[in-house]
């Protein structure tokens, strides 16, 4: 499903116009992507995360600098730290996938 999906089916669902589920799809997207953009500036144990109790949580992990290899010439390269998005689907959500 793609977001444009997401926002017919939410749009037909309720009732709302499209563009109007669209801003708020979008509104909702981006203050998540803004508040763990801020929140990774922390250090990782002042971190806050995003929790949608039901569906899962979005939080921002560091990932520490390892050695990795270069695929096409078998070099080895040192790989930089980083911070990467994580999302941890919730309890409810696990149980309605599985099937």
């Amino acid at each position: 499903m793609t977001k444009n999906e997401l926002i017919d089916a939410v749009a037909e669902k309720t009732g709302v116009t499209k563009k109007d589920t669209g801003e708020v799809v979008n509104e909702a997207i981006d203050t998540i992507m803004n508040h763990l953009k801020s929140e990774a500036k922390k250090a990782e144990d002042k971190r806050d995360n995003v929790q949608l109790i039901g569906f899962g949580t979005f939080e921002v992990k560091d990932r520490s600098a390892r050695k990795g290899r270069n695929p096409q010439t078998g070099e080895e390269i040192q790989i930089p730290a980083r911070k990467v998005p994580v999302f941890r689907s919730g309890k409810s959500f696990k149980e309605t996938v599985d099937v």
